[in-house]
């Protein structure tokens, strides 16, 4: 017998945003696994010279997809592509296909977006935000709708730390309706010239036109049954479909991989402060009971003047520091380190840029420079020196949310859970409070060994991994001991010139 969510799925149709991305695709195999879901429009433009048909036909292949296949070999038949795109006019549907959204849909979820920090101010505005304003449009058209999911962010309103699930538009230097306005007077280059300007107190692009999104959704969303869910950093999957599966390399991944590779060896963090993390299941699992949610709302007639806002972060009594953070990600290091490592796996911490541009000289540039010596006596293209201004780049752009505590409100969230039944609490659990952070990390880090690193998980592998962990833990002890000795060797110099 279906479970309440797994009911209210049954027979629907869905459109979905961004289902070509890392969180979309658990999503679409987390529907497709539990459900019996009619069809799934996910809306997908075509990349690398690959048609919408032939990147849909490759998930196939790919590792999240491989026990929903075992158990239903036919359900990527469910998933029809729609030719689309954020950045072109009516969001590239033709008139044909909008028709057929409009005549057939039930449930939308519009996760696409960009979700890099430096992107170019005009495009995070036409993906993040005007985009969000032509799916509104879009699903007013929508004759069956119940239930609409803006996937945003628990970072949209960092401009304060205390983040309640509430609006927040006074913290916007104009509404979103009038920065969209300008945007179509203004030419790309202009508008990136007012970044400054338009951001004001927000750190990036990112955050701000994701704010912007949320704004254009309370002003222009009317009586559509609409929720916005705010996940925190979104991280490998902790137990579905695969056991930390991750295919990208964006925020804190990249730590734990540069770190893993020994690349990466001091951080501008401060230990105490604390870090947004939820697995990446544990998101679509709560992305879909809202949906869930706000079609009984509405059905209710609960619903209340502004949409309601769902927040997905660490249980207060729960919560994970940045020096935990760091101390697990190294839980692994002696039991299966990667294969393909530059220097003994450490990082040093330090709260203080000027104390971390200091360290990231003899701890990343010098190493870099010499690394790079290597790589051209060997005939190869010199990179490192290259890798480590990119990597202080990021390190820089996660300034603001490395030094500081977040506190996310989450009550909507947790009253969602309580309202589901047992069995739903199961099949889509999303329960932060009970989460085992040392577990999950150790299941994460063989993700980052399998998925990232494309390193096997066998003995013959892990055993010469750990035969290169001993060798560069020598040489690093080696070069620790040089170093101290050659301190000592100039302060004994200098303190023998000064009795003299």
């Amino acid at each position: 017998m279906d479970s309440d969510i797994q009911g209210f799925y049954k027979g629907k149709t869905i459109f979905l945003t961004g289902g070509t991305g890392y969180l979309g695709k658990i999503i679409i195999e987390k529907i497709l696994r539990s459900t019996e879901v009619k069809r799934i429009y996910s809306m997908t433009r075509p990349k690398r010279g690959e048609s919408i048909r032939e990147r849909i036909v490759k998930w196939q292949k790919d590792v999240v997809f491989e026990e929903l296949l075992k158990s239903k070999p036919g359900a990527m038949q469910r998933v029809v592509p729609i030719a689309g795109d954020c950045l072109a006019p009516d969001l590239g549907i033709n008139a044909a296909d909008r028709r057929l959204l409009a005549s057939e849909v039930q449930i939308v979820i519009h996760g696409a977006a960009t979700v890099r920090f430096d992107e170019a101010l005009h495009l995070a505005l036409d993906i993040n935000t005007r985009a969000t304003r032509l799916m509104v449009q879009l699903a007013k058209q929508m004759v069956h709708l119940q239930a609409y999911v803006h996937i945003s962010t628990a970072y949209s309103n960092c401009v304060v730390t205390h983040v309640e699930e509430k609006f927040y538009p006074e913290h916007l230097s104009c509404s979103s309706d009038k920065v969209l306005a300008i945007r179509e007077q203004l030419s790309d280059q202009l508008i990136d010239s007012m970044t400054p300007a338009l951001l004001g107190s927000y750190p990036n692009t990112y955050t701000y036109t994701k704010a912007l999104g949320e704004d254009l959704i309370l002003r222009e969303a009317g009586d559509l049954p609409v929720c916005i869910f705010r996940p925190a950093i979104i991280v490998p999957t902790y137990k579905e479909p695969v056991v930390g599966w991750t295919d990208n390399l964006y925020g804190p991944i990249a730590l734990i991989f540069g770190g893993a590779r020994g690349v990466l060896r001091i951080m501008c963090v401060n230990t105490k402060a604390h870090i947004g993390l939820v697995p990446a299941d544990y998101s679509a699992n709560a992305a879909l009971a809202c949906a869930w949610k706000t079609d009984q709302n509405a059905q209710s007639g609960t619903v209340e003047g502004k949409p309601t806002i769902y927040t997905l972060a660490p249980s207060d009594n729960n919560v994970i520091t940045f020096g935990r953070f760091i101390d697990l990600s190294f839980a692994c290091r002696d039991i299966f380190p990667l294969s393909k490592m530059v220097w003994y796996p450490f990082i040093n911490c330090v709260s203080n840029p000027w104390l971390f541009a200091m360290g990231a000289f003899f701890y990343h540039i010098l190493p870099g420079y010499f690394m790079d010596l290597i790589l051209r006596l060997m005939g190869r293209k010199p990179r490192m020196v290259d890798l480590y201004q990119k990597i202080h780049k990021n390190i820089a752009l996660l300034g603001p949310f490395t030094r500081r505590t977040f506190i996310f409100d989450t009550k909507n969230t947790n009253r969602l859970r309580e309202l589901m039944s047992a069995k739903d609490r199961i099949i889509y659990q999303f329960d932060m409070a009970s989460l085992d952070w040392t577990d999950y990390f150790n299941k994460a880090l063989l993700g980052v060994r399998l998925y990232l690193a494309k390193d096997p998980y066998t003995p013959e592998s892990i055993a010469q991994s750990l035969k290169l962990l001993r060798r560069l833990k020598i040489l690093h002890n080696v070069l620790k001991a040089s170093l101290a000795c050659g301190a000592g060797a100039i302060l004994w110099s200098l303190s023998r010139l000064l009795i003299n």
